[in-house]
C-alpha cells in the first residue's frame, strides 16, 4: 500500500502526541534568547528545503524507477518516510518558535538539479550533510535551555540515519568518516542558496561571494574515495570579493572536514577566476571549501566571520 507523505507524517505526530510523557505543548523546550530563535529559524529554513527535496524524490519517481536504477525494494517508500520525518521536524520547530513569540520562517521556492533516482540520492546526501553540519554548529549556541540542545540532538541523529540509508542505497559507505563536520550559520545558509529560486522571507545572514566546485565529479557510488593529492577545481568571480585582493597574491583553499582544524592548501591558477587545489591527507566524506588569502591560523568561525573571499562549496570525497 502506498501512503502519502502527509498521512505518514500525521501518523508520526499522532504517535508522538500519544506518548504518556509528551503532552506536546508542555513537553516542548522553550526559547529563552534571541540566539536560540536564530538557531531554530535556520534549522527550520533547512528543514523546509529538505522536506521539498525528499517530497520530490518520492513523488517524481515510481518504485519501478528506483528498482531500474538498482535500489533495493521499498527504497522509494522510505524516501517518503524521510520526507514525513522532515515535516514532523518542521511542525515541531515551528511550534517551539511560535510558543516563544517568533514567526516561523516560511518555505521558499526551490530548484533541485536531479533527473533520475541516482542523481536525486547523490544530491540528497550533499544537502543532508549540510543540515547535519548546521545542527552541529548551532548546538554550542543553544546555551539557555539544555532541553533545547537535547531536542536538536535528537533531530540530528535522525538526519544522520537518513543519510546513512541513502548512502547505502547507492553502494557507498554509510559511515565514511569518524566525525561529521560542523558548519557555522553563515556557511550553512550560503550552501542552501544554490537551491533557492525565491523566498517570501530570507534570514538576516550574510551572503558570501559564490565558490563553485567544478571537478572532479565523484562516481555515483562514491567509490573509491578521492585520494589525497587529487586536484580539485573551483571557479569564482574575483569582482565579487568584499575586499580588494592583489591579483598576484597567493590564494588558498581552506577545507573544513570532520572535527580537525581547517586545512589550508595553496592553489594554482587555471585562469581568471579559476584555481586548483590538492585534496589534503586524511580528508574524507563531505568537506566544505572556502577561498581565502589566509594560509592557516583560522578556525571555521573565524573563516566565516572575516577570512572567506568566496564560498563555501561542498566537495564529496567519499
Amino acid at each position: 500500500m502506498i501512503l502519502s507523505i502527509a498521512l505518514i507524517a500525521t501518523a508520526l505526530l499522532s504517535l508522538a502526541s500519544s506518548h504518556p510523557l509528551d503532552k506536546r505543548q508542555n513537553a516542548l523546550p522553550s526559547v529563552n534568547s534571541p540566539t536560540d530563535g536564530e538557531v531554530l529559524q535556520l534549522a527550520l529554513y533547512l528543514e523546509n528545503l529538505e522536506r521539498s527535496l525528499y517530497t520530490g524524490g518520492f513523488e517524481n519517481f515510481t518504485d519501478a524507477d528506483y528498482t531500474a536504477a538498482g535500489f533495493p525494494p521499498g527504497f522509494r517508500e522510505n524516501v517518503g518516510v524521510i520526507a514525513a520525518h522532515e515535516l514532523v521536524h518542521i511542525e515541531t520547530i515551528s511550534t517551539i518558535l511560535s510558543n516563544a513569540g517568533f514567526t516561523p520562517v516560511p518555505p521558499c521556492t526551490y530548484n533541485f538539479p536531479y533527473n533520475d533516482p541516482t542523481s536525486f540520492v547523490g544530491l540528497a546526501n550533499m544537502i543532508t550533510s549540510v543540515g547535519i553540519g548546521a545542527y552541529l554548529g548551532g548546538a554550542s549556541l543553544l546555551t539557555d535551555d539544555p532541553a533545547l540542545v537535547t531536542a536538536a540532538g535528537s533531530i540530528v541523529t535522525v538526519e544522520s540515519r537518513h543519510d546513512a540509508y541513502l548512502r547505502t542505497g547507492i553502494g557507498a559507505s554509510p559511515f565514511p568518516t569518524s566525525f561529521d563536520t560542523a558548519l557555522t550559520a553563515v556557511f550553512a545558509y550560503n550552501l542552501a542558496q544554490m537551491f533557492i529560486v525565491s523566498c517570501p522571507q530570507q534570514l538576516p545572514i550574510t551572503l558570501l561571494p559564490k565558490l563553485t566546485f567544478v571537478a572532479p565529479a565523484p562516481p555515483p557510488n562514491l567509490q573509491p574515495p578521492t585520494p589525497a593529492g587529487t586536484p580539485l577545481r573551483f571557479t569564482f568571480d574575483p569582482e565579487s570579493f568584499f575586499v580588494d585582493v592583489d591579483p598576484n597574491a597567493p590564494l588558498y583553499i581552506g577545507l573544513l572536514n570532520m572535527v580537525t582544524n581547517v586545512t589550508f592548501v595553496e592553489t594554482t591558477s587555471c585562469g581568471h577566476g579559476c584555481v586548483d587545489a590538492p585534496v589534503p591527507e586524511g580528508a574524507a566524506g563531505a568537506a566544505f571549501a572556502v577561498l581565502s588569502t589566509f594560509n592557516g591560523g583560522l578556525n571555521g568561525n573565524q573563516l566565516s566571520e572575516f577570512g572567506t573571499l568566496a564560498g563555501p562549496a561542498e566537495v564529496v570525497l567519499s
